[in-house]
């Protein structure tokens, strides 16, 4: 009994992609994209990468490619090309042993004679067919063998030139001889018209395929694509006829003469071959290739061997995405999936439409001068992932290396008040001496002695927004030390977090190496590393000085990573000196701007990478001249300290 309901079928889905597989995965995608682009990378550049490394459940363009050479590889290494050769010259064998055994016991002059003459054929195999074409066997069995040599000879001629003809005339007649010359007459006669430019072709292409359309499986529409069926196939027979050597090439052709026992099939071949060259010049007719294995090949399989090899290179080709507008969409899939099988059909589809999903969701864009770069789609959803590995890595921390502190929880506001119990805000040390010294003259002591009610401390607010400058050093130590992605993420990070949850607060991004530069997220994700001699601290200093000056009612913040000290600053003119060891003006001018960061209220928290001595050295002193701090992550550890850092200072 059916449980089925009527008009309903179950069977693999062959109707275009598989509307139950799983969607590409764009978020992996655009991760390793993300960070090819941050290593310095074009975003072009790193969507091809991609798309030749492949995915953890795809496979690559490089790994397709290799298969596919692994595939040339192995058809040549096996096959060889002389299995009509061997196969005519077996079946010559048996037919002269059977006659020999079948005259052998006859007294009679005529054997004799007939032993001659199979004793002085020529030793070559298509010399001896040839000369047998006129002897009355009087073997049943070896005339029964030489007439399959006729028409092994003839299937493999036609297998050659239109496939599946060598099964299809298997047990073949003589009817079904002439019927395959009748063919190729009519076959010629359309061609030649349709060089002519004859205005009855199509009439013509129409009748002819009537009459023997079932020796083209291809099922053509029209004589051009009839002529690409034909011209493919032929093209390959000619480089299998390359690829042989000029003896073997000379046996098959005199062997051809003898194909059914008829000349005419070879003259029909060859009359077909010059008109196919002539139409379809542009097809290889010319290379060949080696072959050096041990199973043997007939004619139509030679032929398919060659149109495999042509099909791996096409293949190989377009996995390669070398020429101009090339996409994955490019990619014969079908071809494909006949030469490595249906699973590297599924992974170039899973590429194409990982390609074509990155494209279609908008997350490249074109920049002003033309080129692709990632859009803000795109850099939202890296900032997640990176903000997301840096929430990751502050639940499981451990702790800094290396901290010291300075400044005070909260803002000052220039107000004083006396110390409550529990009170954490700095003293106002002035205003308590001065306390303790009128207290002790009003009392009549002659030692001045501090008393707790003496002891006022700075008055503090915390403030509902932040003016945060992150000063991240571009120079090249950082890029030679394996330090320019991880800076890159962490901005990332902080930029995604600032703009999702304290939208408020104002982040700007500076670059410091010869020079310092604001720059946008999009700007320091795409910028790349280049040689350039100098971390002038003090301009990116400048810099961050003007931000939070165009935001007096926000906290401030001053967040800077560097791995070397300061060894250029800016002159009054605009141009950097650069020096090193670094000169004292240098770090004069540096330290200049680290007080001025004071006199705003902000404390520059330093991210030391590297344990450079004088480096330390020089971050200790702005974390005390600045009331911050100093903090040395190792590089995993980056965006989590700094981070970590930013969200101190909020809830201060």
């Amino acid at each position: 009994m059916s449980f089925l309901p009527e008009g309903y079928s179950y069977g693999p889905w062959d109707n275009g992609p598989d509307p139950l597989a799983p969607p590409a995965d764009l978020r992996d995608a655009l991760d390793e994209i993300g960070r090819d682009v941050m290593a310095g990378a074009s975003p072009r550049s790193a969507l091809e990468e991609l798309l030749r490394r492949g995915t953890p459940r795809t496979a690559g363009l490089d790994e397709l490619t290799r298969r596919l050479w692994q595939r040339r590889s192995e058809i040549q290494r096996r096959h060889r090309l002389d299995g009509t050769l061997q196969e005519v010259q077996r079946l010559l064998d048996q037919a002269l042993e059977a006659e020999r055994r079948e005259l052998f016991p006859d007294p009679d002059d005529d054997a004799r004679f007939r032993e001659a003459q199979l004793d002085a054929l020529p030793p070559g195999t298509a010399a001896a067919v040839r000369e047998l074409a006129e002897y009355d066997w009087r073997s049943r069995e070896g005339r029964e063998n030489y007439e399959k040599i006729r028409d092994l000879l003839g299937r493999e001629l036609l297998d050659s030139r239109f496939e599946g003809m060598k099964e299809a005339l298997r047990n073949a007649g003589p009817e079904e001889a002439e019927r395959a010359n009748r063919m190729l007459a009519d076959l010629n006669e359309l061609l030649a018209a349709h060089a002519q430019g004859r205005e009855d072709v199509p009439e013509r292409f129409a009748e002819f395929m009537r009459e023997h359309g079932e020796f083209f499986p291809e099922n053509p529409k029209n004589v051009e694509e009839l002529i690409d069926v034909l011209a493919a196939r032929a093209a390959a027979a000619q480089r299998m006829l390359n690829s042989m050597t000029p003896e073997q090439r000379a046996e098959l052709a005199e062997l051809s003469q003898q194909a059914f026992g008829d000349p005419r099939l070879a003259q029909q071949l060859s009359t077909l071959d010059a008109q196919l060259r002539a139409l379809r010049p542009g097809e290889d007719w010319t290379s060949s290739e080696r072959f050096r294995g041990n199973d043997p090949l007939g004619l139509g399989e030679g032929a398919r061997a060659m149109s495999d090899l042509a099909e791996l290179d096409a293949l190989a080709e377009q996995l390669g995405q070398s020429y101009p507008g090339a996409r994955l969409e490019d990619i014969d899939v079908e071809a494909l999936e006949r030469q490595l099988g249906p699973d590297a059909g599924v992974d170039a589809r899973r590429l194409s439409e990982l390609e074509r999903e990155l494209r279609r969701q908008g997350l490249f864009e074109r920049a002003p001068d033309g080129t692709l770069r990632l859009s803000p789609k795109a850099l939202r959803r890296l900032g997640e992932t990176a903000l997301a590995d840096v929430v990751n890595a502050l639940r499981g921390k451990t702790g800094q290396r290396e901290t010291e502190s300075a400044g005070a929880a909260g803002e000052p506001t220039g107000a004083t008040r006396p110390w409550r119990f529990g009170d954490m805000q700095p003293w106002d040390v002035s205003r308590t001496v001065r306390n303790s010294v009128l207290r002790s003259v009003s009392v009549g002591e002659r030692r001045v002695r501090m008393d707790v009610s003496d002891v006022e401390v700075v008055e503090t607010e915390h403030r509902s927004r932040a003016a945060v400058a992150l000063l991240v050093d571009t120079s090249w130590s950082m890029v030679q030390e394996g330090r320019w992605l991880p800076m890159k993420r962490t901005a990332l990070a902080l930029h995604q977090l600032i703009s999702t949850r304290f939208r408020n607060d104002a982040l700007q991004l500076i670059t410091f190496g010869r020079y310092a530069t604001s720059v946008e997220l999009a700007e320091l994700v795409g910028l790349e590393g280049a040689w350039e001699q100098g971390t002038n601290a003090h301009h990116a200093l400048l810099l961050a000085g003007r931000h939070l000056r165009r935001h007096p009612d926000a906290q401030p913040v001053v967040l800077m990573v560097t791995d070397g000290e300061p060894t250029a600053h800016l002159e009054p003119d605009g141009t950097a000196e650069f020096d090193y060891p670094p000169r004292p003006r240098t770090l004069l001018k540096t330290l200049s701007e680290v007080d001025r960061m004071a006199k705003l209220g902000a404390s520059v928290t330093v991210f030391r990478l590297g344990d450079d001595p004088r480096l330390t050295e020089f971050v200790d002193v702005i974390a005390r001249r600045s009331g911050g701090r100093v903090v040395a992550p190792d590089l995993d550890g980056l965006g989590a300290a700094v981070v970590g850092d930013y969200l101190r200072t909020r809830k201060r």
